[in-house]
């Protein structure tokens, strides 16, 4: 199994934790790593942009001018993509929908193949457990004792809690995560995991389904 070196709140290792190979131990596929950010992106994209078609613009209801005799191409509207101010022909519309379907198994997999990653980078670092005062700190001396110090840190927390949320929420260049709820952006988005032993338990039994 593979084994990771375990912090403590002053940042020395004195101990290591046995990890699942099937999580942390996976052969990296970028194609499908790829695929499943995409779609993260995607999902969570609005179609703010929108244009009008020659129906809603406003204006136009007259005919320009006759149909023969004046010399000039004839018009019918000068709500026309051909005139200044007319609709726009195949312009981009709020009703686009850019959400993409990945299968579960899939994201699933994507995870451990970030996972694994992190950990055979050395940037998935354990901790035996959260400081629990809530103050920042005592949560930012800890990050400053704890390798990759100053780049950007996912904190992965096994569970809900007040106090770490207060301690952690102002630390630059750290995002706060739930372990049930990870995702491959996250775990992208940042170069360095940090994660307690009880958050390593959840998403091993996550991961494992």
């Amino acid at each position: 199994m593979a084994k990771v070196k375990v912090y403590n709140q002053a940042g020395e290792s004195k101990e290591e934790m046995e990890l699942k190979d099937a999580i942390f131990s996976v052969p990296v596929k970028p194609a499908v790593v790829y695929q499943v950010f995409q779609a993260l992106l995607a999902n969570i994209r609005e179609p703010w942009a929108h244009t009008k078609n020659k129906g809603e613009v406003r204006g136009g209801g007259k005919k320009p001018w006759k149909q023969k005799g004046t010399g000039r191409a004839r018009h019918g509207s000068i709500r026309s993509p051909l005139w200044v101010g007319g609709g726009i022909t195949f312009g981009p519309r709020n009703t686009r929908v850019y959400k993409q379907k990945v299968n579960k198994k899939v994201s699933a997999l994507a995870l451990r193949m970030c996972l694994s990653d992190k950990l055979q980078d050395n940037k998935l670092i354990v901790v035996e457990e959260w400081p629990g005062d809530g103050k920042a700190k005592t949560m930012a001396t800890l990050r400053q004792a704890l390798p990759g110090a100053g780049r950007r840190t996912l904190f992965l927390f096994e569970k809900t809690n007040k106090n770490w949320n207060q301690a952690s929420q102002n630390l630059a260049k750290v995002v706060r995560q739930k372990a049930m709820d990870a995702n491959v952006a996250d775990l992208l988005n940042n170069q360095f995991v940090v994660v307690s032993k009880k958050a390593v338990e959840v998403l091993e039994k996550r991961l494992a389904k």
